[in-house]
């Protein structure tokens, strides 16, 4: 028995270590955007764009790393979408708070998600989700995937008129796409193993023939991390004033991981025969830390990422996948790779994740309207917290209207209550 089987347990898994390795692959494919976009984003605040994608890059490592390790899923982190939009536009340009600050405030929800985590707050939160919504959530952030991967091609553009309209369709990037999402489909339906990476390599192939991209290199020394490592503010961000931040963070957060975790333990088939996810608390810690670490390097609020749904796809049912997209983002290899090639991966990954649908009553509508409203708003608000703040305050209204109260959790009336003040006061 190898090293790596006795720790992960391969075979008893279902997988080997070729396959957690090309799961690997796939996951950190799907997601190294963030190592460039999240610089984009925080240089709005005043923070240095490559002590920032410096930063991007450590915590992401280390918090994937943590999760392989502790954790044991093939779950990869890194600081989340929408998060940093907050923090930067929201907190810091809007608000007026220094970037610091808003550092601090990161590292605060941080302290408080772990706290949450040690009472077992968090797992009963996931737990409380009825399995409904817990389809609903899945679809949903099959559909934000989507519209994720669309809008990365310009596929789709925002309008004022329509919100959302067609975007360019004669562009090169849109091209690319498409070969790689009839490629990477033709090579699923063959069920040839890798389909995934193979139509990535495909797509980048052609791109650095063609091209389109460039090769920068397999490694390369990266630039100081100092102006933004240990610069949070702690103590600006206990300040009255950042009361509503620091909860914003935290509310946020809590239903992202919760939602996103939920959805990625439906997809790898990893929840128990009742619909609860084993060592839940080992990866809702790992998510705790991984915020306080990502302040402390200097990044915005970090989290489960869903593109992690490509690997699992692919395989990858332990933490070596997660380790070795640790140890991808330690190697600037990706920086070739353009976003279009890992598009259809997300697309097809969106598809998949519709199946869940089917196991809806359909029939019922005290469960199929709350759920249906989750599917859509999550996708069309970008935010994953919106949709399940929906869902909880939609759910337990029309089951206590149609006398069917005891089929609403305890913890459920809670966080509906919860969501509905939040919306009002709290809207950012």
């Amino acid at each position: 028995m190898t090293f790596l089987e006795r720790i992960f347990h391969l075979s008893q898994r279902g997988t080997s270590v070729r396959t957690e390795i090309l799961a690997g692959i796939t996951t950190f494919s799907t997601m190294v955007y963030i190592v460039f976009l999240n610089p984009v984003i925080l240089a709005d605040a005043g923070m240095d764009f490559s002590a920032v994608m410096v930063s991007t890059i450590l915590a992401a490592a280390l918090a994937t790393l943590l999760m392989g390790i502790y954790g044991d899923y093939p779950f990869a982190q890194a600081p989340g979408m929408g998060l940093n939009a907050y923090f930067t536009y929201g907190v810091v340009i809007t608000m007026g708070h220094t970037w610091q600050a808003a550092l601090g405030a990161s590292f605060v929800a941080g302290a408080v998600f772990l706290i949450l985590n040690l009472m077992g707050l968090r797992r009963r939160i996931m737990e409380a989700i009825a399995p409904s919504l817990r389809i609903a959530v899945t679809a949903g952030l099959g559909l934000f995937l989507a519209l994720i991967g669309l809008k990365n091609v310009g596929l789709i553009a925002p309008d004022a008129v329509t919100v959302v309209s067609l975007g360019r369709i004669d562009s090169p990037e849109l091209l690319m796409a498409g070969i790689g999402l009839i490629a990477t489909t033709v090579l699923l339906a063959r069920e040839v193993r890798g389909a995934f990476i193979f139509g990535i390599a495909l797509v980048w192939l052609i791109s650095l023939v063609g091209g389109y991209t460039t090769w920068q290199g397999a490694f390369a020394l990266p630039p100081s991390v100092a102006p933004t490592f240990l610069q949070l503010d702690i103590k600006a961000a206990l300040q009255p004033a950042m009361l509503g931040t620091v909860t914003s963070f935290v509310f946020i957060a809590i239903f992202d991981t919760a939602g996103t975790l939920t959805a990625l333990a439906e997809q790898g088939g990893f929840l128990d025969n009742k619909g609860r996810l084993p060592r839940a608390q080992r990866a809702l810690v790992t998510d705790a830390v991984a915020t306080m670490l990502g302040a402390a390097v200097g990044t915005s609020v970090m989290t489960t990422y869903l593109e992690s749904a490509a690997g699992i796809q692919a395989g990858g049912r332990t933490g070596l996948t997660a380790i070795i997209v640790a140890l991808l983002f330690l190697c600037t290899l990706a920086g070739s790779i353009p976003i279009y090639a890992t598009t259809p991966v997300l697309l097809i990954i969106g598809a998949m994740m519709l199946r869940p649908v089917t196991r809806l009553n359909w029939d019922d509508p005290t469960e199929m309207i709350p759920a249906f409203l989750i599917l859509v708003t999550i996708p069309l608000t970008f935010s994953i917290a919106t949709g399940i703040g929906v869902g909880f305050i939609v759910y337990p209204a029309i089951k206590l209207l149609t006398g069917r109260h005891r089929d609403i959790h305890a913890l459920t009336w809670i966080l509906g209550i919860g969501f509905f003040l939040k919306f009002i006061f709290l809207p950012e």
